[in-house]
Protein backbone atom coordinates (compact mmCIF):
# COMPACT_ATOMS: atom_id res chain seq x y z
CA UNK A 1 0.00 0.00 0.00
CA UNK A 2 3.12 2.24 0.98
CA UNK A 3 4.79 2.30 -1.76
CA UNK A 4 1.84 2.18 -4.44
CA UNK A 5 -0.01 5.09 -3.11
CA UNK A 6 0.55 8.67 -3.87
CA UNK A 7 -1.67 9.66 -0.60
CA UNK A 8 -3.97 7.91 2.02
CA UNK A 9 -7.38 8.54 2.70
CA UNK A 10 -9.74 7.61 5.81
CA UNK A 11 -13.68 7.92 5.85
CA UNK A 12 -15.10 8.27 9.46
CA UNK A 13 -15.06 4.74 11.34
CA UNK A 14 -13.48 3.29 13.99
CA UNK A 15 -10.32 1.79 16.19
CA UNK A 16 -9.38 0.27 13.07
CA UNK A 17 -9.55 3.52 11.21
CA UNK A 18 -7.31 5.31 13.66
CA UNK A 19 -4.67 2.73 14.57
CA UNK A 20 -3.93 2.63 10.25
CA UNK A 21 -4.29 7.02 10.27
CA UNK A 22 -1.92 6.59 13.60
CA UNK A 23 0.61 4.12 11.76
CA UNK A 24 0.83 5.99 8.68
CA UNK A 25 1.70 9.04 10.57
CA UNK A 26 4.51 7.31 12.56
CA UNK A 27 5.78 6.42 9.34
CA UNK A 28 5.34 10.07 7.68
CA UNK A 29 7.85 11.22 11.13
CA UNK A 30 10.17 8.14 10.80
CA UNK A 31 10.75 9.77 7.28
CA UNK A 32 9.47 6.56 5.68
CA UNK A 33 7.17 8.22 3.66
CA UNK A 34 6.17 12.03 2.48
CA UNK A 35 2.74 11.70 2.01
CA UNK A 36 -0.80 13.17 3.17
CA UNK A 37 -3.39 12.09 4.85
CA UNK A 38 -6.25 13.42 3.72
CA UNK A 39 -9.30 13.05 5.89
CA UNK A 40 -12.80 13.52 4.85
CA UNK A 41 -14.21 15.44 7.40
CA UNK A 42 -18.13 14.34 6.53
CA UNK A 43 -20.07 16.72 9.45
CA UNK A 44 -17.54 17.49 11.75
CA UNK A 45 -16.73 13.66 12.00
CA UNK A 46 -12.47 14.27 13.46
CA UNK A 47 -12.60 17.51 14.34
CA UNK A 48 -12.01 16.00 17.64
CA UNK A 49 -9.17 14.22 16.43
CA UNK A 50 -7.85 17.23 14.92
CA UNK A 51 -7.63 19.04 18.10
CA UNK A 52 -5.88 16.25 19.97
CA UNK A 53 -3.51 16.85 17.65
CA UNK A 54 -2.64 20.52 17.35
CA UNK A 55 -3.14 19.93 21.04
CA UNK A 56 0.19 16.91 21.08
CA UNK A 57 1.64 19.52 18.82
CA UNK A 58 1.65 21.95 21.03
CA UNK A 59 3.02 20.53 24.03
CA UNK A 60 5.91 18.44 22.11
CA UNK A 61 4.61 14.88 22.07
CA UNK A 62 5.03 15.06 17.87
CA UNK A 63 7.10 17.11 15.90
CA UNK A 64 5.42 19.80 14.33
CA UNK A 65 6.43 18.45 10.56
CA UNK A 66 3.69 15.88 11.53
CA UNK A 67 0.40 17.57 11.85
CA UNK A 68 0.53 19.25 8.25
CA UNK A 69 0.23 15.99 6.27
CA UNK A 70 -3.24 15.60 8.14
CA UNK A 71 -5.84 17.22 5.30
CA UNK A 72 -9.36 17.43 6.50
CA UNK A 73 -12.37 18.72 4.82
CA UNK A 74 -15.68 17.54 4.43
CA UNK A 75 -16.30 16.55 0.48
CA UNK A 76 -14.31 14.10 -1.66
CA UNK A 77 -13.79 16.67 -4.32
CA UNK A 78 -12.28 19.26 -1.95
CA UNK A 79 -9.89 16.98 -0.53
CA UNK A 80 -8.84 15.12 -3.83
CA UNK A 81 -7.86 18.63 -4.96
CA UNK A 82 -5.87 19.14 -1.67
CA UNK A 83 -4.51 16.19 -2.20
CA UNK A 84 -3.30 16.97 -5.39
CA UNK A 85 -1.79 20.02 -4.27
CA UNK A 86 0.00 19.10 -1.09
CA UNK A 87 3.49 19.80 -1.43
CA UNK A 88 5.91 18.16 1.30
CA UNK A 89 8.13 20.11 3.18
CA UNK A 90 11.25 19.11 4.74
CA UNK A 91 12.77 19.55 8.17
CA UNK A 92 16.53 19.94 8.81
CA UNK A 93 15.71 18.54 12.00
CA UNK A 94 14.06 15.05 10.75
CA UNK A 95 16.03 11.90 10.57
CA UNK A 96 17.81 10.56 7.01
CA UNK A 97 17.49 7.23 7.43
CA UNK A 98 16.52 5.05 4.36
CA UNK A 99 14.09 2.78 5.34
CA UNK A 100 13.18 1.34 1.94
CA UNK A 101 13.24 -2.72 1.71
CA UNK A 102 15.71 -2.91 -0.98
CA UNK A 103 18.22 -1.93 1.58
CA UNK A 104 17.27 -3.78 4.39
CA UNK A 105 20.57 -6.26 3.91
CA UNK A 106 22.23 -3.01 5.20
CA UNK A 107 22.67 -2.28 8.68
CA UNK A 108 22.36 1.48 9.33
CA UNK A 109 23.64 3.36 12.19
CA UNK A 110 21.18 5.48 13.85
CA UNK A 111 21.86 8.11 16.00
CA UNK A 112 19.46 9.35 19.08
CA UNK A 113 19.27 12.56 20.75
CA UNK A 114 16.97 13.43 23.74
CA UNK A 115 16.15 17.05 24.57
CA UNK A 116 14.72 17.06 27.83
Amino acid sequence: MLDNSDAFIALPGGIGTLEENFQIASWAQLNIHHKPIGLLNIDGFFNKLLSFLDQVREENFIPHSVRPIFISVSTAEELINKLEDFVYEPKPIAAQINWSKRNSSKRCKLDLFFHL
